[in-house]
């Protein structure tokens, strides 16, 4: 597997003048998957953007997944601080996408699940397509299926982007939605007529948010259950939908670290993310949910 950054494109005229791509690739995968070795290209490719960079669209090299979800062999393999470590590590990285001094969007071109999904809402802007064969592909938060919980910030991310209540429940029960239920829920912010026209449809959001002005960034993604615009809302939905939850580990974590993000702010709510995978996939549900996904994923291989 390459080591080296990810090769940025940057645009030098025309509309699109200044705006970067960033295509994430995993060579010898049939589709990306979040580790460590990815994580590391992303860190070094964003501390190597070049200097007339404007604008930023994050894309996948994959032509029908845009990130299928973290490493689980990381998650159930490394030790309690190693992983607690890792998964700060992941936070950190995501962090710089959400904190670059321009408009970010992500382009989502097929399934965004898990921590595919998370390094997704780090950007400013989710910009959609269709799937490329016609049948919708999934988009949301499965962890908690797994009996584990998101560790990348999902929890206080999802509830900022589509209606709160919802956004809870689904990530609390690990049900993501398919694409167009995504879209009607009102996920993204742009929507591509067809999977040839996805970059472009990003980068003219991208090239409309750069005349709107420079973008305020003050160490939150600016999208998240602490902004003002949303706080009060997802404080209410929340406040309504705790008490339907199942009663599960899983969803008792997710609770706490939206709890968390409303009461205590969005590094509080890492915090109680990394605290609780840590916690969970060590659990007899986590560990037997998450060998049973090994066991299905190779009878399919």
């Amino acid at each position: 597997m390459s080591t080296t950054p990810f090769p940025i494109e940057l645009a030098t005229d025309g509309p699109f003048g200044g705006i970067c791509t960033i295509r994430l690739d995993q060579p010898g995968r049939p589709v990306v998957v979040l580790d460590e070795p990815l994580i590391r290209r992303l860190d070094a490719t964003l501390d190597a953007l070049p200097a007339g960079c404007t604008g930023l669209v994050l894309a996948s090299a994959s032509p029908k997944v845009f990130v299928a979800g973290a490493d689980l062999k990381t998650i159930v393999e490394l030790d309690d601080e190693p992983l607690d470590r890792y998964l700060a590590f992941g936070q950190r990285v995501f962090g710089k996408l959400s904190q670059l001094p321009f408009p970010t969007a992500a382009a989502i071109n097929g399934a965004a699940l898990g921590g595919g999904l998370e390094v997704a809402m780090h950007c400013d802007a989710l910009v959609a397509a269709p799937a490329a064969g016609g049948k919708p592909y999934p988009v949301g938060l499965p962890e908690a299926g797994l009996s584990i919980c998101p560790g990348w910030g999902g929890t206080n991310l999802l509830p900022a982007r589509i209606e709160p209540g919802e956004a809870v429940r689904r990530t609390a029960t690990g049900k993501p939605m398919k694409f167009d239920q995504a879209r009607e829920a009102g996920m993204f912010d742009a929507v591509a007529d067809s999977p040839d026209d996805l970059l472009d449809e990003a980068r003219r959001w991208v090239a409309a948010r750069i005349k709107a002005g420079a973008v305020v960034r003050d160490g939150a993604p600016s999208r998240w259950i602490g902004r003002s615009a949303c706080a009060a809302a997802c404080l209410r939905a929340f406040d309504t939908v705790r008490g339907e939850l199942p009663a599960t580990e899983a969803a008792a974590a997710v609770a706490d670290a939206v709890n968390a993000g409303l009461t205590e702010g969005w590094q509080a709510a890492l915090d109680c993310e990394r605290r609780h995978l840590v916690r969970l996939r060590r659990t007899p549900d986590g560990a037997a949910a998450i060998q049973t996904f090994f066991e299905r994923s190779a009878a399919k291989a």
